[in-house]
């Protein structure tokens, strides 16, 4: 039988736990520098999760104590001993990584079923992994779909705003695929539309005036590869990033294709980029609907593909919303009051149309 003061048996890598007093329980870390790296400085992390799931922690030595409702506590204790898995493992924590972490912890119970003895199916978030970088698990629910849509289908689209990770996490699993052999090549392309300038009116030859513009994909390259392998590899033709319109012609084999910015495409230039899937190839679509630099009146090929292709067998679909912006916090309420005046801005012209101050007289 067991002790009414123990909790149930943990796996050999989970820290010990005891329930010192209804809503309280008391974890301990057999490594008290893992531990301090999971406290955090001055103990930010844990109040990250404090605020995060409404417990009160408080750190004593390599030992964590606890307190709240006896489901809330739980959630926290399984937060916290992934993260100190994680910190065994050589990885680094960051805010970020503690808000996957909640997001996951969150999640046990409401969405996974439960097993024959009661218990949650403690369903671990996706991952993806890369030489430079090591494991990269996603960080919400909408992250842990895209990542499983991008291993289950060879056409996806990811729509949403920006911060979310939708265009980091395809070149992340881009990479990955590239490393593991199962691609040979990576395509990586935006189309060359800036917002309030034209390229032909910057200075420099083609190369200058798109390579500040494809930036972004750059950047997300050098977080996981070494930066002298991708300069090698675009030398070699391994890695080209190139502006939507040098696709045209061209039959994309053996490769992982990504098109970021994508609601910045004409309806001809998705159907183009689209027919240019060759055999054992993945394609990868992202952007925002809420920022198209199009001129006005020219429909975006982003919105008319997905309305097209969504459903068809082969090719996933994944919405980010607002909550699932991982960036700094302030961000997430950027996103959401540009959001917010932009949903009572169609209210009031809908109001207005029902009302007939839209008809004409």
């Amino acid at each position: 039988m067991k002790s009414p003061n123990r909790a149930a048996v943990s796996p050999a890598s989970a820290a010990p736990t005891t329930l010192s007093a209804p809503g309280e329980l008391t974890i301990s870390f057999p490594d008290n520098r893992y531990a301090s790296a999971l406290f955090g400085q001055y103990d930010q992390n844990l109040a990250r999760v404090e605020r995060s799931l409404g417990v009160v922690c408080h750190a004593l030595g390599n030992q964590v104590t606890i307190k709240g409702p006896p489901d809330v506590c739980e959630r926290a204790r399984h937060v916290l001993q992934m993260l100190y898995d994680r910190i065994k493992l050589g990885q680094p924590i960051s805010m970020g990584d503690i808000d996957g972490a909640i997001q996951e912890g969150l999640l046990q119970g409401v969405l996974f079923p439960a097993s024959a003895d009661g218990a949650a199916e403690k369903a671990p978030f996706e991952q993806i992994a890369t030489r430079k970088r090591g494991p990269v698990r996603a960080r919400n629910a909408t992250q842990n779909a895209y990542i499983r849509a991008l291993k289950k289908h060879e056409l996806v689209f990811a729509e949403g705003p920006a911060g979310t990770g939708k265009t980091w996490l395809a070149v992340g699993y881009a990479v990955s695929l590239l490393e593991q052999g199962v691609v040979e090549r990576l395509i990586l392309s935006r189309p060359a539309v800036e917002a309030g300038e034209r390229l032909g009116f910057l200075p420099g030859d083609m190369r200058d005036k798109v390579d500040p513009y494809l930036r972004p994909i750059f950047d997300a390259l050098a977080d996981f590869m070494d930066p002298r392998l991708v300069e090698r590899g675009m030398q070699t033709g391994m890695i080209e990033v190139a502006p939507l319109a040098f696709m045209r012609g061209r039959t994309l084999s053996n490769a992982c294709v990504l098109l970021d910015e994508a609601q910045n495409a004409a309806s001809m230039q998705m159907k183009m980029f689209l027919t240019r899937l060759g055999e054992n190839s993945r394609m990868i679509i992202t952007g925002d609907p809420t920022q198209i630099d199009l001129p006005h009146g020219q429909r975006s090929g982003l919105s008319e593909a997905i309305g097209l292709l969504s459903g068809l067998e082969g090719i996933g679909h994944v919405v980010f919303q607002e909550g699932d912006v991982v960036r700094h916090d302030l961000v997430r309420r950027i996103v959401g009051a540009y959001e917010g005046a932009a949903r009572r801005a169609r209210e009031i012209a809908g109001a207005d149309f029902s009302s007939g101050a839209g008809r004409p007289a």
